[in-house]
């Protein structure tokens, strides 16, 4: 309970704009910040990003729609303009930096300026150590769609952010940087990266009125966590849940969004290293490595 609260006393205190703005825009009818603003979301053709997509549009914006799949896109994009809503499609490989880079620049060609980056595309992978001495493609895989892609594109749409003194930045990163869970290291590890990249990109942008925010999610249920057979009896968020979240948090520009399980995870991590080491060795144990990561699909 004090964990909860105090929680709550450090969310009052950096967010006050925030709580007063959601307790007058009911009673006033104040509309979303988001309204006649770009909001770009990466993997936006499935999951999270595009339910964040959807949210987004519900809320004014003009969504600027990123994935690979082309088509996919388009499913997404025409499901937007039914509902009257603005979303343009801009097909991307965000493991190609040539790519990346040139859909920077066609973005700031028609655009000038994205006012939100949502950085949600990305790819979890659940494998133990010992299964993955000769994957070492597995971190590398990881690392580019998680970490490189992100911080490239970032960085690619941060000057003209902060040319207009005006931007925000939300990355979908997960508990799992507080939690440390076994079998999750090279997931874990470029969220992680992420995670500290945007705070240290977070503290040179404040004078320019820029800000970043690390939304560490649970379990939600994407196709994404399918191959694990252990989280199918696990609560968890649905997409639109998630998606509802993350434009929250594009309105209320927080520091962190996260759970009282990964800030306690967080706290036993630093005050008992090696009993909270023991603890999740016995927990690993326990849940075995799936199918899909011993090659038995």
């Amino acid at each position: 309970m004090r964990l909860v609260q105090t929680a709550a006393v450090t969310l009052l205190l950096q967010t006050p704009r925030a709580w007063v703005r959601r307790v007058l825009a009911g009673p006033l009818g104040l509309p979303s910040p988001l309204v006649g603003r770009t909001v770009l979301v990466t993997g936006a053709s499935s999951g999270i990003g595009e339910h964040t997509a959807y949210a987004a549009a519900r809320a004014g914006a003009h969504v600027l729609l990123v994935a690979r799949r082309a088509e996919e896109l388009d499913r997404v994009r025409a499901s937007i303009e039914a509902e009257g809503g603005r979303a343009t499609a801009y097909p991307c490989d965000l493991t190609d930096g040539d790519a990346i880079d040139a859909l920077v620049t066609t973005l700031l060609e028609e655009h000038t300026a994205v006012d939100y980056l949502v950085n949600n595309a990305g790819r979890s992978i659940r494998r133990s150590l010992h299964l993955s001495y000769d994957r070492f493609h597995d971190v590398e895989r990881t690392m580019a769609i998680n970490y490189f892609g992100p911080v490239r594109l970032t960085m690619g749409l941060l000057p003209a952010m902060r040319a207009q003194r005006f931007g925000a930045v939300v990355n979908i990163v997960t508990w799992g940087v507080q939690v440390k869970a076994p079998k999750f290291s090279a997931y874990i590890a470029s969220k992680t990266a992420l995670d500290s990249w945007s705070r240290i990109a977070g503290r040179e942008a404040y004078g320019d009125n820029v800000t970043f925010t690390n939304m560490r999610f649970s379990l939600v249920r994407t196709p994404m966590i399918a191959p694990t057979e252990a989280y199918a009896s696990l609560p968890g968020e649905t997409p639109e849940q998630a998606g509802a979240r993350v434009v929250r948090a594009l309105e209320d520009r927080p520091l962190t969004v996260d759970n009282v399980y990964g800030r306690v995870s967080g706290v036993l991590n630093v005050a008992l290293p090696r009993a909270s080491d023991a603890l999740f060795h016995r927990l690993d144990r326990r849940m075995p490595d799936s199918k899909a990561a011993r090659g038995r699909e």
